[in-house]
This record gives C-alpha cells, sequence and structure tokens, in this order.
C-alpha cells in the first residue's frame, strides 16, 4: 500500500512534476492572499456613520424621540434619502410625558429631513399585548369593529374598534352577554361614530381625538341605550394610504408654536377648569349680594 518513488525524483510513481509544479503554485497564491487580508486595516463600520435627532409633530407634548443613524453621504448615496420612509415606533407616555399612557405605541414616519432633524408624520398606533390581554375576561361579550375612513385630507385610515359589556346597576346574574342583535347594532354605532368624527378633520385633528380618548367615551354613551359598555378603546389605527407629499403641509406640523403643546390635553383637565370657572363665578355673585344687602 506505500507509494513507490522513483530514485531520481522523489515523487509517487504516476506523478509528472508538471503536476506537482502546478500544486505548488496554487498553494502560493492561496497563502499569498491569506497574508493580504491580514495586512488589511479594521475599520470600525460606525465611523461611516452619522446621527440624526427624531422630532415627533407639535400636537405631542416632548418633540425630542430619539436619534437614529444612517451612512454618510458617499457619491450618489444620499443620506437623507436613505432616511425618507423609515419608521420609528415611540412609547405615548414618553410622548406626552405621562405613565397612564404607557400601554400605546404610536410609529412615526420620516417625511423629510431639516438639517440634522429628521421630521416625522403619524403613521399608526397601537395596544401593548399586555394590555389587550388584561382586557378579556369570561362571562362578557367582547365586540370588535374595523372602519376604513378617509380624513379630510386625504388620509385613508383603518381603524380598529374593541369594547366589553359590563354589568347593569344592580344586576343580579353572573353573566353579561350581550344578543347577537345587540352586538350587530353596537358594531354598527362604533362603525358610524368612527366615520363621523374622522371623515370631517384633517389627521392632525383626528390624532389630537386620539390622545385624550375621547371618541371611547363617545362610544360608551351613545352605545348604552343599546347595552352597557366598558373598556371601550381603539386599539390600533393602520395608515393604508397618505397623499401626494406637501412639505408646506409638514412644515406647519412642525413650527413650534404655543397652542401646539394644548392639542391632545386630557378632556377631563378642561372639564376641572370649567368647573373651577363656575366656581368663582357663583362665589363671587354670592358676594356681592352679601353686599348689597348690607
Amino acid at each position: 500500500g506505500r507509494p513507490i518513488f522513483s530514485s531520481a525524483s522523489k515523487t509517487p510513481a504516476g506523478t509528472t512534476e508538471a503536476h506537482t509544479r502546478t500544486r505548488s503554485a496554487a498553494m502560493g497564491k492561496t497563502s499569498a492572499k491569506k497574508a493580504k487580508a491580514a495586512k488589511k486595516r479594521v475599520v470600525d463600520p460606525f465611523s461611516r456613520k452619522v446621527w440624526y435627532n427624531i422630532k415627533a409633530p407639535s400636537y405631542f407634548r416632548n418633540r425630542n424621540v430619539g436619534f437614529t443613524l444612517v451612512n454618510k453621504t458617499q457619491g450618489t448615496k444620499i443620506a437623507s434619502d436613505a432616511l425618507k420612509g423609515r419608521v420609528f415606533e415611540a412609547c405615548l407616555a414618553d410622548l406626552q410625558m405621562g405613565e397612564d399612557q404607557a400601554y400605546r405605541k404610536i410609529k412615526l414616519r420620516c417625511d423629510d429631513v431639516n438639517g440634522k432633524d429628521v421630521l416625522t408624520n403619524f403613521h399608526g398606533m397601537s395596544f401593548t399585548t399586555d394590555k389587550l390581554r388584561s382586557l378579556v375576561r369570561k362571562w362578557q361579550t367582547l365586540i370588535e369593529a374595523t372602519v376604513d375612513v378617509k380624513t379630510s385630507d386625504n388620509y385613508l385610515l383603518r381603524v380598529f374598534v374593541i369594547g366589553f359589556t359590563k354589568r347593569r346597576q344592580n344586576q343580579v346574574k353572573k353573566t353579561t352577554y350581550a344578543q347577537s342583535a345587540q352586538v350587530r347594532q353596537i358594531r354598527k354605532k362604533m362603525h358610524d361614530i368612527v366615520v363621523r368624527e374622522a371623515s370631517t378633520c384633517e389627521l392632525a385633528d383626528f390624532v389630537g381625538k386620539l390622545i385624550p380618548e375621547s371618541i371611547n367615551r363617545l362610544i360608551e354613551k351613545e352605545c348604552q341605550g343599546i347595552y352597557p359598555m366598558k373598556d371601550v378603546h381603539i386599539r390600533k389605527v393602520k395608515l393604508i394610504k397618505a397623499p401626494r407629499f406637501d412639505p408646506y403641509k409638514l412644515m406647519e406640523l412642525h413650527q413650534d408654536d404655543g397652542g401646539a403643546a394644548e392639542v391632545g390635553e386630557k378632556v377631563a383637565d378642561d372639564a376641572a377648569d370649567a368647573a373651577a370657572a363656575d366656581a368663582d363665578a357663583d362665589a363671587a355673585a354670592a358676594q356681592e349680594e352679601v353686599v348689597g344687602d348690607t
């Protein structure tokens, strides 16, 4: 089984000297490539990146969402073009600076780049999984509605509404199941309210209604005559189609005006202010009566 070597060439029998030289040349090329790769300098990938600030629209209290990075402009590859269309997700609690909104996530889409600022617009909203799971319970009826609606500035949205039946006052019965006819009526009521509230306003105004959940309370109120409802939420909003990009509209959304911070305030705060104003007016009237009597 051992190879037979000739005394002259010291190569296995049947192997030519040309074949041996070819193999040696191939091995030499491979070792040269390895040496060249070893000499190649290792470049940090972050050295060719650049950071940009993410700016939320002015109807959120906190407009500084965070930072994003992209490759620097090289030749025909422009950094701003790579950023356009990028979607960011932020917690509404961070955008509104309130921990009670932590279960809602807002999607923001990059529409334009101004210097080092990424100007974004609303792209969608969703609930966290744990919040949705905590709402679903036994002995009640879950009612959902899906509504496709177009705003007055031609944004096509798909809105998902969820709600649950609740016990009536002084109810003894354990379950709160709604009949199928009542479920259909409630679903139609949800559809009509969402279409009415969204189709008559622009996207920014609709987001202003989403943040304080004013549409949810309206649905609960108008469904009381059919079956009492609780935990009514717009659990998800998807942007299906957007109109042609208008840079002037986007710059209006990102203007730092004083009234922008008031959009999306809690409705309860407005009611409390109105009640306080009424109380002050009543106190002033009572004081005038006392002065008049004296």
